[in-house]
């Protein structure tokens, strides 16, 4: 739609087409999110003086209206998952939900040097320590990692001593994936199907919330400043106690 076209082109009417084009929608909200980000920055580096072009608007008033994506990952489902994995993988999905970590910060978080491992978030720069005596799954997972002669210092590494990428887990959890479906399709789990063709990789942080204590603890774990984030986006909730 944009083109060859200059900045005084691209106006709001533009912007607004193309997010309500039947093809974007949703990869529509993102790209002009994307837009905007590089339309104010480009002002000082002497590309334009126009101003972005829905600067002022409510983002209800030209996006599009998503539904936060709902996926609750039971135990029979992350079991199903996890048991077709190899190590990598199963330490990857461990570290995930047992620390709320995003993707990339699993990937690129640190050895621990004391008895607790060190986060400085990739996408808030938020720092956290996360005691290592009380998890279940982080001392295994240190413990092997110790036994890996490796180059690097990242807690996540291959068996052969490879620094992870996200292509290596994406192509683990894919296989893995498969496999739980094939099992879950042998053993005529229609439900169980459809939530394993659902889940992806991130959705480990999801289950991170889940296992919580409640909504308090799950945006503490998450790192988020706004408790309606976590309950949005991530189906953690307030934990209520019956009167009687």
């Amino acid at each position: 739609m944009f083109k060859d076209s200059t900045w005084d082109q691209v106006d709001l009417p533009a912007i607004k087409s193309y997010v309500k084009a039947p093809a974007t929608k949703t990869q529509g909200n993102r790209e002009m999110s994307l837009l905007s980000i590089i339309w104010n920055w480009a002002p000082g580096e002497g590309l334009t003086r126009q101003p972005w072009p829905a600067a002022g608007m409510k983002r209800s008033k030209w996006k599009n209206k998503e539904t936060p994506r709902r996926m609750v990952v039971s135990d029979e489902l992350f079991e199903a998952v996890y048991n077709e994995g190899d190590q990598l993988l199963r330490d990857c999905m461990d570290l995930c939900t047992a620390t709320g970590m995003r993707l990339t910060d699993c990937i690129n978080v640190l050895m621990p040097r004391t008895e607790s491992l060190r986060l400085e978030a990739s996408k808030t720069g938020k720092e956290a320590d996360y005691d290592i005596n009380l998890s279940q799954v982080l001392p295994g997972l240190i413990t092997r990692r110790k036994s890996i002669k490796t180059t690097h210092m990242f807690l996540l590494s291959t068996m052969d001593g490879k620094r992870v990428t996200h292509g290596m887990l994406r192509y683990r959890y894919d296989q893995a994936r498969n496999q739980a479906y094939v099992k879950a399709a042998i053993a005529n789990d229609d439900e169980l199907m459809r939530q394993i063709r659902r889940m992806v990789l991130r959705d480990m942080r999801k289950r991170a919330a889940q296992l919580a204590g409640g909504l308090d603890e799950a945006s503490a774990l998450l790192q988020h400043d706004d408790k309606r984030l976590t309950q949005r986006h991530y189906g953690a909730v307030a934990k209520l106690k019956p009167t009687r």
